[in-house]
């Protein structure tokens, strides 16, 4: 029995070491391939993730294993997050709430605030970005899984890919290799955006499959990226966002008699590129096929280049 016993345990420090080594390796090589990567990958344009590889993950045979762990890489002499591996199974995925994770400050961490810029309260431009979701492993203040990312990254980029893997996980009990690879440009103390790829091994990727690089960009803010460091784009007007907006459809020429959808913030002229208050006697006049009922903020209209009507001054 003991014989039996050493020769398990003595198997076990084996696959151990083969998996930290093949993990080892992959994070070289795909640390050394990220440094370059923004050779590869098209200039931001206005879409928050964009496909790399043709969708196709990178992850080799040996690399695809069904028992759960999670690795996060040491930071680099820089301070910065190497790439973060795991299979992700529900025996990882957190039972409690999330701690804090504010003790942390990761390189490239300048904080600004941008009213009407940045859809979050308080508007801060930057977060504290898990590489591996919360939602995924249930790592807090793990400084080797937090990078400075922007709001825009954080939920527009990356959220979506990890929702779609926790549901899958969540829905099949089934295991997903999960990989995130931070890109940064020479000595960039903020990377320029992220590498997911994601793999359902179960049913040999036909569940989960992708390859997505996410940027690490804020529509309507210039940012250094070799320090993080931030300024609002003076040249930028924010496009309207029509689940904003309740559109009448309406040709006549004026509408005394419409009453005001509930919600409306302010009325906005289409044509004058004027926003009034609800109540405003311009209001009453204005031809129905340029109004628009708008439920968003004062800031936000005068981002998307509208000015203030001057009868109400709303």
């Amino acid at each position: 029995m003991r014989t039996f016993l050493r020769k398990v345990s003595f198997a076990n420090r084996i696959f151990t070491l083969l998996l930290t080594l093949s993990f080892s390796m992959s994070s070289f090589l795909f640390w050394n391939i990220s440094t370059h990567a923004e050779d590869e990958i098209p200039t931001y344009s206005g879409s928050a993730s964009v496909v790399v590889n043709k969708n196709i993950p990178g992850f080799t045979a040996a690399e695809i294993v069904t028992k759960s762990y999670e690795h996060y890489g040491e930071l680099d002499k820089q301070g910065r997050c190497t790439p973060a591996m795991a299979c992700l199974g529900e025996d990882l995925m957190p039972t409690e709430e999330r701690q804090s994770i504010g003790m942390v400050k990761p390189t490239g961490w300048k904080q600004k605030k941008y009213p009407g810029i940045v859809d979050s309260d308080p508007p801060y431009l930057y977060n504290r970005c898990h590489m591996i979701g919360f939602q995924l492993t249930g790592e807090n203040a793990n400084e080797k899984n937090l990078i400075t990312g922007t709001r825009y990254m954080n939920v527009e980029g990356m959220l979506p890919y990890e929702n779609k893997v926790a549901d899958y996980v969540r829905s099949t009990g089934n295991h997903v290799m999960y990989r995130v690879t931070p890109v940064f440009e020479g000595k960039n103390l903020l990377c320029n955006g992220v590498q997911i790829e994601a793999y359902s091994v179960e049913d040999k990727g036909k569940g989960i499959s992708f390859n997505v690089y996410c940027y690490n960009v804020q529509p309507g803010v210039i940012i250094n990226y070799s320090n993080g460091s931030n300024k609002a784009d003076p040249d930028y007007k924010k496009s309207i966002s029509t689940d904003k907006f309740v559109f009448t459809g309406d040709n006549s020429e004026t509408s005394a008699d419409r009453s005001v959808p509930a919600g409306t913030t302010y009325v906005v002229n289409k044509s004058s590129k004027k926003f009034h208050k609800p109540t405003c006697d311009s209001v009453k006049d204005m031809k129905e096929k340029n109004k628009v009922y708008y439920e968003g903020t004062r800031d936000d209209l005068i981002q998307q280049g509208y000015e203030p009507c001057k009868r109400c001054c709303p």
